[in-house]
């Protein structure tokens, strides 16, 4: 008798929507089920592989590296799905007997498309089919018009003029991201009051492939239930979703940058009052990363989508590691020298 094959959820959503958070919530409630990750990110550090691993995903008891989970750093499964993705897959192949799951974790700003075709390889084929593709939309994002060239510019106008939102790279992707959607998980609703939710939910509608079911969440808690096992068979489907890209031969980053910041920190909250004010002034999209306080044994997290900041502190630093704190910027334009300066800046100011 064959094996069956393994069923592939791929995680998709902008920077800072919340699907690092959402899995770590499906995978510390998996119910037995064995799950396999791979986790692709855009940017030097792996924030995202990191922050799975520190709930104990990826590692056994003693720390050890458990084959459970597969981190891509190329920044876009769209992009190199050939020259590291498929020799992951081809290793998940392998191991089928004992993998109940895939759950595929896209980069922010990866296209999902491409990857769903990926599955149509023969190779891949015979191995995997997509249970579905599941969209995590930023809620509060969505909300404050921030899918633009200029957000605060374009929100007073965007419902005279349609083509506004089009005219933005971030908009096409986001849109994208929509338009390959099984099931949109609209996140951080915590954030909203009922009439600005129904304002979201219906603008996400006028963007989704009509028939699609959308889910609220805060925080990313879901039952897996609700998220695995859908079934769908998507690689036969995936070419009937247009989407802005379909044209392209080829999709790349070029209007993204992503720089590391290693700011010299003293205080959580003089940190937190910085980096709004260096993301008020640079064209930064997301900030994430980790923080080591004076006098803290454990490692502070720190995530920012736009203007909104939140941290927690996630476990405490190992014997055999240097608390350092070591941040992901990622935007348009960045200068790694220049950001990095203006932030010691901010710090000084906001702590006088």
């Amino acid at each position: 008798m064959p094996l069956q094959k393994i069923p592939a959820t791929i995680v998709t959503g902008f920077l800072g929507a919340g699907k690092t958070t959402l899995l770590r919530h499906l995978l510390t409630h998996a119910g037995g089920r064995r799950i396999a990750v791979i986790v692709n990110e855009f940017g030097a550090l792996g924030i995202d592989g990191e922050l799975l691993r520190g709930c104990g995903i990826g590692c056994d008891e003693q720390g050890t590296p458990d084959g459970r989970l597969y981190e891509l750093a190329n920044g876009c499964l769209c992009c190199t799905v050939q020259e590291e993705f498929a020799p992951v897959m081809a290793l998940l192949a392998e191991r089928r007997e004992q993998i109940d799951h895939l759950v595929i974790e896209t980069s922010g700003l990866a296209l999902p498309k491409p990857l769903v075709q990926a599955f149509q390889w023969p190779t891949l084929r015979t191995a995997f089919t997509v249970d579905a593709v599941i969209t995590v939309v930023d809620a509060p994002a969505v909300a404050e018009g921030r899918f633009a060239d200029d957000p605060a510019a374009v929100d007073a106008q965007r419902r005279a003029d349609d083509n506004l939102d089009h005219e933005s790279p971030l908009a096409e992707l986001y849109e994208d991201q929509l338009a390959t959607a099984d099931l949109i998980v609209l996140n951080k609703t915590d954030a909203l009051d009922a009439d600005a939710l129904q304002a979201v939910a219906a603008a996400v509608r006028a963007e989704a492939p009509a028939g699609v079911k959308l889910l609220q969440a805060s925080h990313g808690r879901l039952a897996p239930e609700l998220l695995l096992g859908l079934g769908r068979g998507v690689e036969d489907l995936i070419d009937q979703r247009r989407t802005h890209h379909d044209d392209e031969d080829d999709h790349d980053h070029d209007e993204f940058d992503s720089v590391v910041l290693t700011p010299e920190v003293s205080d959580r909250e003089v940190l937190l009052r910085a980096l709004q004010q260096l993301v008020a002034t640079h064209d930064i999209y997301r900030v994430k990363g980790f923080v080591a306080l004076p006098g803290a044994a454990m490692r502070l997290v720190v995530q920012g989508a736009g203007p909104r900041f939140d941290s927690q502190f996630d476990r405490r630093w190992r014997a055999d590691e240097t608390p350092a704190t070591q941040l992901v910027a990622i935007g348009a334009d960045l200068d790694a020298a220049a950001l990095n300066h203006a932030l010691q800046q901010l710090l000084a100011q906001a702590a006088a």
